[in-house]
């Protein structure tokens, strides 16, 4: 046998006790002992790509600073990304990928996916989160165990603007208020609260539908300022129609401080299209801090990511200046990641998406440092979170807070929750 021979059966077996090693965790600390994966779906090539490519590299980041702090000692989250570009059957197709890959949860992206998938969730036994959309009814935990929401659903938005619009009205009577809604399942949703409310407190409402792509309203605009004369006007839209609404409401004059956006109707790009100046004084929900950027680090979180961009020589990432879709990111980011840490902490390292799900529903009074998101407490019975939110207010060419975080009418919120409609 040749020498260069027994060098190679050296170098092979050398190979192989370094392998071993590192399956073992061993070397070094190079790989850690376990690896729990999140499988997140991700629209950054379709219609709602304004959203994805920002919403998503915040859930990326969170989990850096995660794994960066070993939180799980010795372990860590891996996030599995797949772009489907908001097409239900490419969403399916992911969802079998991240199952096949040992998901223990999934970060869902758009409504009609959720409800695809909602029912595979069960039968799987694997957690999705759905913040800000799909059904409403999802928040309740014993019809839809595996369904989390996760944030203010458009029930809790709904009951959240009426409850900030009675407590910033000085009339002598009850106001008058215009519902704008982009005329799909998601526009149409809150009606049962609103309806609820409008019996409940008296004020006058008029319902006013927009046609996909929402794209022209004019006459809905000339119908809410000329003939009802609302008093305030609340906006649930999507895609270009934020846009839309605050140009046109701005050519009749209404006054942009007497009208609310639900948590799409507000992003900076929405705003920075209408233009800034145009629309000052409008206000928007959200259930996660807004008006950072990369270079306004004003919050704990933000300057830690940075960090971590930073000790890769990297500046901080550029998709933090689009703060509303960056920070929902994050904000769903910590919850997933909060539930693993749970579930590890009380089954060991062995842990699948039943674990995680009931890791998920211990999650008590659930925040990050400097009120960057709504406390989420989540149980068996809602999978809401509390559905709090935050109204924050476009000023001075940004984002300023108008109200701490808050909960509207929870009591009429949770009957229907409770009814699983």
């Amino acid at each position: 046998m040749s020498i260069e021979h027994n060098r190679r059966i050296s170098r092979a077996a050398a190979a192989l006790a370094t392998v071993a090693l590192l399956a073992m965790g061993l070397f070094g600390g190079a790989v850690s002992a376990k690896e729990y994966v999140i499988g997140m779906q991700c629209d950054r090539s379709g219609p709602t790509k304004p959203v994805g490519a920002y919403m998503c590299p915040g859930f990326h980041d969170y989990i850096k600073v995660f794994n960066k702090k070993n939180t799980i000692p010795g372990s860590t989250i891996r996030v599995m990304e797949i772009d489907h570009g908001y097409q239900v059957p490419r969403g399916i197709e992911a969802y079998e990928r991240f199952k096949e890959a040992g998901a223990v949860s999934i970060a869902l992206f758009g409504t009609p996916h959720t409800v695809s998938l909602t029912p595979k969730l069960t039968e799987d036994q694997i957690l999705g989160t759905s913040p800000g959309f799909g059904s409403a009814a999802g928040a309740n935990g014993e019809k839809f165990p595996f369904l989390f929401p996760l944030a203010a659903s458009y029930w809790s938005q709904a009951a959240s603007a009426v409850k900030f619009i009675q407590d910033n009205w000085k009339g002598a009577k009850q106001p008058k208020i215009a519902y704008m809604y982009y005329d799909n399942p998601a526009g149409r949703e809150p009606f049962p609260i609103m309806d609820d409310l409008q019996k409940m407190l008296g004020f006058e409402m008029e319902k006013y539908a927009v046609p996909a792509p929402g794209i022209e309203m004019r006459p809905q605009v000339l119908d809410v300022t000329r003939k009802f004369k609302a008093d305030w006007v609340m906006g649930q839209f999507f895609g270009r129609a934020p846009t839309v609404s605050l140009k046109e409401f701005a050519r009749m004059g209404y006054p942009r401080d007497r009208m609310i956006g639900f948590v799409w109707a507000g992003g900076e790009s929405d705003i920075s299209v209408a233009g800034w100046e145009q629309s000052e004084g409008y206000y928007t929900i959200q259930f996660a801090w807004v008006g950072s950027s990369s270079k306004n680090l004003n919050q704990p979180i933000l300057q830690e990511i940075a960090e971590v961009y930073k000790a890769e020589g990297k500046p901080a990432p550029e998709e933090m200046d689009v703060s509303v879709y960056y920070n929902r990111g994050v904000m769903a980011a910590a919850v997933h990641a909060e539930s693993i840490r749970w579930a590890v902490g009380k089954y060991g390292e062995k842990i699948t998406g039943k674990e995680v799900k009931e890791g998920m529903e211990n999650v008590k009074n659930f925040a990050l440092p400097g009120g960057f998101m709504a406390p989420v407490t989540m149980s068996g019975q809602d999978h809401e979170g509390g559905g709090a939110v935050r109204i924050f207010q476009v000023h001075n060419g940004g984002f300023r807070p108008a109200t701490d975080w808050f909960v509207g009418y929870r009591e009429v919120v949770m009957k229907h929750v409770a009814a699983g409609e």
